[in-house]
């Protein structure tokens, strides 16, 4: 299921694309006379597998949700969230344009959302971590503490601030500080699957505290008791560890009953058997819009 679901992913990715390769949305693709169209298709299939990387190795693994989609293939990583509010400007606006090149260098580039300003939009990109990179973020369990496997430090949330974790397919384990706008939960992977995300306090490499939570991905109760599980194997004492949000930053009401709008869209992908949906929710008219 997973894997038919990567498939249609990079199938509607790719039709997007080929109506953006005939436009020359010139910001996204920097189209060069002597390149060869074939190397296109191949940057389409490589931003349609980055959002379902992962799937294939667990039925549990979720990608990010619809809206948050636009960052990944966005090549500035601009904040999704900022970003599907001037994409819905240009989708009713009819443009033919592609939306990267209406929003930066078309009809649109004069669009100023009065809620995010594009001065904000443009100074909140969020960063996106190679596998060198992510190396810094991995944390390890030893003697029941998180230790930092690159430096062997113990994890230590500041108290005052925000720190968040995921649970990669490959059951890799990496925690760092929150920045809104710039380190979400998306940059641990670069966007791809996760089998868990959330929030955590740890004094010392010893636990205080894990609860799911992210925009991104929207974490159900199952995916807690998948870093639970996670934990629990690697030897954690997890007895008088909460499991529950201990601030403010609390969960959306009925996470664990929600169904958000990436469901929707791997629903209708997943029921599908040979074209794409056809429904008009935001998932499926990034499939048939011109995009990039």
């Amino acid at each position: 299921m997973a894997q038919k679901l990567v498939k249609l992913l990079i199938y509607g990715w790719e039709a997007m694309n080929f109506a953006a390769l005939e436009q020359s949305s010139i910001l996204f693709f920097n189209l060069k006379k002597s390149e060869d169209i074939l190397s296109h298709w191949r940057r389409a299939r490589i931003r349609a597998s980055l959002i379902g990387k992962g799937l294939s190795k667990d039925d549990k693994a979720q990608i990010l949700i619809v809206k948050h989609w636009l960052e990944a293939i966005d090549p500035l990583h601009r904040y999704g969230e900022t970003l599907m509010l001037y994409y819905n400007i240009w989708l009713s606006s009819h443009s033919p344009e592609p939306f990267f090149y209406w929003l930066d260098v078309g009809d649109g580039k004069e669009v100023d959302v009065k809620e995010y300003p594009r001065t904000e939009l443009h100074r909140n990109r969020v960063r996106y971590l190679g596998p060198k990179e992510r190396e810094a973020y991995e944390v390890v369990i030893q003697g029941g503490k998180l230790v930092y496997k690159q430096n062997g430090a113990f994890v230590h949330t500041i108290e005052g601030t925000k720190w968040i974790y995921v649970l990669s397919t490959s059951r890799r384990f990496y925690v760092g500080q929150k920045e809104r706008g710039s380190f979400q939960h998306s940059s641990f992977l670069a966007g791809a699957a996760t089998v868990a995300a959330g929030r955590l306090v740890v004094s010392d490499g010893t636990l205080k505290a894990i609860w799911a939570y992210s925009g991104h991905y929207r974490p159900r109760e199952e995916n807690l008791m998948e870093s639970i599980r996670f934990l629990d194997e690697q030897q954690v004492d997890l007895n008088d560890v909460k499991r529950c949000s201990i601030d403010d930053d609390v969960p959306p009401v009925n996470v664990t009953k929600a169904i958000t709008e990436v469901d929707s869209a791997s629903e209708n992908i997943l029921t599908s058997n040979s074209e794409l949906p056809k429904n008009n929710n935001v998932g499926t008219k990034i499939f048939h819009q011109n995009v990039v």
